[in-house]
């Protein structure tokens, strides 16, 4: 049963960006290079010349988007505070409590680039790619994290599929691999050198066009916060959460399987794959239950998150002689 709160993204007019601080915005992206499709420049988080220091201008807008009811919930949304303020986002540390830490990473302008196996790589900030791929949805989704914890969240966003479609990966692309920035002055998680920096994600491309696939910019109703992973992030709800990589700055399609961040820390315990599954369980803990943030209730933690009509079909023709490798 979904619980209606008060909306909390409503906001007065006088919150609105001012026109001519939009439009500054605008010419600063036209000199920097972020023309159209264009090749841009890479003042990114990690670019060349390190993170930018001036306050963002702008940022991706058409918040609230419409809620899609197509997709929906069994359980209530969890609070805003809870969802925003216990996170993982180890690019600026290994506790929960991070999001006082990640309020120096500058989100907009932000650069995506789209390459590898495609028709023409190209370059773009993030808010006109929202814009050439959306427009935005709001969708109700689960969230399972492999540590047993779990949300409820309103997602703001695209489907990925809509970038693949913009993308036009080549007949031989069979990956999406994904990558955030680097930048260890804003992020001092990135100075632990015994992380395989940047953070790296994949999908197959199956996977990728999936509809509950979902490049996310907000949540409640908002623009997405810096700990939830702005200014646009993955979103894969029957996955365990560190599939779903928060600050993308690239796209790549590949003919070969990315090794993931948390794969090549720890092979033993995260594999590609990645599925929710209650009756394997990680090696240091089980995962038949989960405790839903706010409340504390532990709740029975269901095969692929809840999302096995959706995904099932697409690993039925898999064979494993180690389950873990197909959740883990």
């Amino acid at each position: 049963m979904l619980i209606k709160k008060k909306a909390s993204w409503a906001l007065p007019e006088s919150a609105a960006t001012p026109e001519h601080v939009y439009m500054n915005r605008r010419s600063w992206l036209k000199a920097a290079g972020f023309s159209g499709l264009g090749l841009a420049s890479t003042m990114i988080g990690g670019g060349m010349g390190g993170a930018m220091t001036s306050t963002a201008l702008a940022a991706i807008t058409g918040y609230p988007a419409v809620r899609n009811d197509a997709y929906g919930l069994d359980r209530a949304i969890t609070d805003e505070e809870d969802a925003t303020t216990y996170t993982n986002f180890y690019e600026f540390g290994s506790s929960k409590n991070i999001w006082k830490k990640s309020r120096n990473m500058t989100t907009d302008p932000w650069a995506v680039t789209i390459d590898g196996l495609v028709e023409s790589e190209i370059t773009l900030d993030a808010e006109d790619l929202v814009r050439k791929i959306g427009g935005l949805e709001e969708r109700l989704y689960r969230h399972r994290c492999v540590e047993a914890w779990a949300m409820a969240v309103p997602w703001t966003g695209v489907p990925l599929a809509n970038l693949i479609a913009l993308a036009k990966p080549l007949p031989e692309a069979k990956y999406l691999r994904m990558e955030t920035f680097l930048d260890p002055d804003v992020a001092p998680g990135q100075k632990q050198g015994w992380y395989p920096w940047p953070y790296v994600e994949g999908l197959t491309i199956a996977e990728a066009q999936n509809e509950l696939a979902f490049l996310a910019t907000g949540i409640y109703g908002k623009n997405m916060p810096n700990q939830n992973g702005a200014p646009i992030r993955l979103v894969v709800p029957w996955k365990y959460g560190f599939k779903s990589i928060k600050s993308i700055v690239r796209f790549s399609f590949t003919d070969t399987k990315p090794v993931s961040f948390w794969q090549e820390l720890a092979g033993t315990e995260y594999g590609f794959w990645a599925n929710v599954n209650p009756m394997v369980p990680h090696p240091r803990w089980p995962q038949r239950t989960e405790r839903l943030l706010g409340t504390g209730q532990r709740v029975k933690t269901e095969i692929f998150n809840g999302y096995g009509d959706q995904v099932a079909g697409l690993y039925a023709d898999m064979t494993f002689d180690d389950p873990r490798t197909l959740y883990f």
